[in-house]
């Protein structure tokens, strides 16, 4: 029996396996980095033991470390999570090699498997070789993990050598294994995947179908089971290829095999040799605890015979500290608050008032809604988001809302290029037009000497906020009876909140201030002092860093006095396990470059100067 279990991972997986490890009785491991020392994982384990360093390849791709502590911990037993070294065949062995127990597959079928392009072979499907127009467009995708890293859509050739340079070093700095191949893109398919669990004994359970077609950056965003939509007869043979697949190298554990699915066929894609991040949603539908049952095949215990009976509909959103309208760029810093509505599981790894770092994947926290049928199940979920309440760094939430009540999504006809076509109108900015007044009401009272409103009437007051990037002015006056503002009545007026009434209807309104930034509802402001500080302008024709994160690299060339283009790459910023390009905004000239690669940069930083 295993009675103590060491988490290889961090943030919500490594949460949500402590989580079963405790009702199981298991006591539990973790291990963390120096950015992570005060972590929600490294708070919850029982034990925690330091991996010193910041970036992943100095803590949690250092397989020899991990099982050094869990050996130093007296745990007995490894899970790997997923990400990080969850598909290294070489670190299973190391752990096996400890004594410890590896609940995962064995290390065979992890060779088989990670490597996709072995993955593919396998099954009978050979990656290009070579490319030519004739093969456009192609994807070129990292050998090894997942998670939408190393991999870049090619549909013009000349751009194929860079976008094979940006896939290897993405994928290096995320896996450890810069290893990359190409394959035909194919356009307008769905990502459809099945959820295989295999025993010791010869029994393989295919536990339905997932539906994960809604992506960014090939990095999954809206999740659910079963797959809408699909044929009896392709559903058949997705469940037979995936028993295949598993039955070819003698799988154990839990797995995933993906498919693309395009005019009723099924493309095999991969077979991840882990838990997947969406499992959650399977789990809902079939009623089982697919990290119980990898701990229970690690044991030794045998499968029934058939897998239980799926139920209803379950549907999962990803909450990403990011802001889809500027390209996902990833966002930091204290998520002050997060709150779902009773009925909803919600995966995460932090608390109020934990940091999100630039550090990690910005993967805030998964939400589950489980119903009787799909469209329970979205509705459950797009309202549960909407009133979730969640004061932090800008996040995706409310792309998630519009994206569950989208028609092509409610009626189950998306496919991958979902946000490509939808983007634009998914992200334009839509904030509550009363929340200024709110927020300056809020603010208003909260600072009053009384705790309340002045006696006597006063002159008009006067409060500045930017919201979505635009600059709003609030006027308001105290009066004998209270506050109040043209065109609506003021009902209520605490710090906390605020009701006004709008032709004749009365809305609630939540208000949340932590210095400068106030949530009123879902809408988020900045408070504006009074008179703008001069000295806060940039240059025109400043390029400023969107994100904190690092210099990776400046365009080959590039120094001040060089002529570019408008959209032209000028250099590379790595955040939070991703790459993101900084282009020119304008055609012009370079008149200044600051940035240098290996320098750190802070969100607001001038990098450069196209004039």
């Amino acid at each position: 029996m295993i009675t103590s279990v060491l988490v290889a991972n961090r943030g919500e997986i490594a949460c949500r396996v402590f989580r079963t490890c405790r009702e199981l009785g298991i006591r539990t491991v973790a291990v963390y980095s120096d950015p992570d020392e005060s972590a929600l994982h490294a708070r919850v384990a029982d034990t925690a033991v330091r991996l010193p360093g910041a970036a992943p390849a100095e803590t949690y791709l250092r397989g020899e470390a991990i099982v050094k502590a869990a050996v130093a911990a007296g745990a007995d037993a490894v899970h790997p999570g997923y990400g990080f070294l969850s598909e290294n065949a070489g670190f299973a062995r190391a752990v096996r090699d400890a004594g410890l127990v590896w609940i995962g597959p064995p290390p065979e079928a992890i060779e088989a498997m990670a490597s996709k392009t072995r993955a593919k072979e396998l099954m009978g499907i050979e990656p290009l070789r070579e490319v030519t127009e004739a093969d456009l467009p192609v994807l070129v995708k990292a050998a090894a993990g997942g998670g939408g890293r190393g991999m870049r859509v090619v549909r013009r050739l000349e751009e194929l050598e860079a976008a094979l340079d940006g896939a290897r070093a993405e994928a290096a700095s995320a896996f450890g294994d810069g290893e990359v191949f190409v394959e035909p893109y194919v356009e307008g398919g769905r990502h459809v995947e099945v959820q295989v669990l295999a025993d010791t004994h010869g029994t393989v359970w295919a536990l339905g179908t997932r539906d994960c077609s809604l992506q960014r950056r090939h990095q999954k965003v809206i999740e659910e089971a079963p797959a809408p939509g699909l044929s009896e007869r392709l559903t058949r043979e997705v469940h037979a290829l995936a028993v295949r697949a598993a039955r070819a190298v003698s799988y154990v554990g839990a797995g995933t095999v993906e498919f693309l699915v395009a005019d009723d066929r099924a493309h095999f894609l991969e077979m991840n040799t882990r838990l997947q991040v969406e499992h959650p949603v399977t789990e809902a539908v079939f009623g089982v605890d697919l990290v119980a049952e990898q701990i229970r095949i690690a044991e030794g215990h045998a499968l029934d015979d058939e897998p239980p009976r799926a139920r209803g509909h379950a549907v999962e959103a990803r909450l990403y500290a990011e802001d889809p309208a500027r390209h996902w760029a990833p966002q930091t810093g204290r998520l002050h608050r997060l709150a779902v509505p009773d009925g909803i599981r919600l995966d995460t790894g932090y608390e109020d008032g934990d940091e999100i770092t630039v550090h990690y994947d910005p993967l805030v926290a998964k939400a589950v809604a489980h119903a009787p049928t799909r469209a329970e199940a979205v509705r459950k979920l797009a309202t549960a988001l909407e009133r979730t309440v969640l004061h932090g760094p800008v996040t995706n939430r409310d792309l998630l809302v519009r994206s569950l009540r989208h028609e092509e999504f409610t009626t189950g006809c998306m496919d991958t290029a979902f946000y490509d076509r939808h983007l634009p109108d998914l992200t334009e900015p839509a904030p509550d037009p009363y929340a200024p007044l709110a927020a300056a009401l809020a603010d208003a009272h909260g600072r009053s000497r009384f705790g309340g409103w002045r006696n006597l009437p006063s002159q008009p007051q006067l409060k500045r906020y930017a919201v979505a990037g635009q600059e709003h002015e609030v006027r308001y006056r105290h009066t004998r009876t209270g506050p109040a503002a043209d065109g609506v009545r003021v009902v209520r007026a605490d710090p906390a909140l605020v009701v006004l009434e709008v032709d004749g209807v009365q809305r609630r309104f939540d208000v949340a201030r932590y210095g400068d930034q106030v949530d009123v509802g879902t809408t988020h402001l900045t408070a504006l002092p009074r008179f703008p500080d001069p000295t806060a302008q940039h240059a025109p024709g400043s390029l400023l860093a969107p994100m904190p994160g690092t210099v990776v690299r400046v365009a080959d060339g590039l120094a001040a006095g060089a002529a570019v283009r408008a959209g032209e790459p000028l250099l590379w910023l790595e955040a939070m396990k991703m790459q993101h390009q900084i282009t020119a905004p304008v055609t012009g000239t370079l008149t200044a470059l600051h940035a240098v690669p290996g320098q750190q940069v802070e969100p607001g930083m001038v990098l450069a100067v196209v004039l």
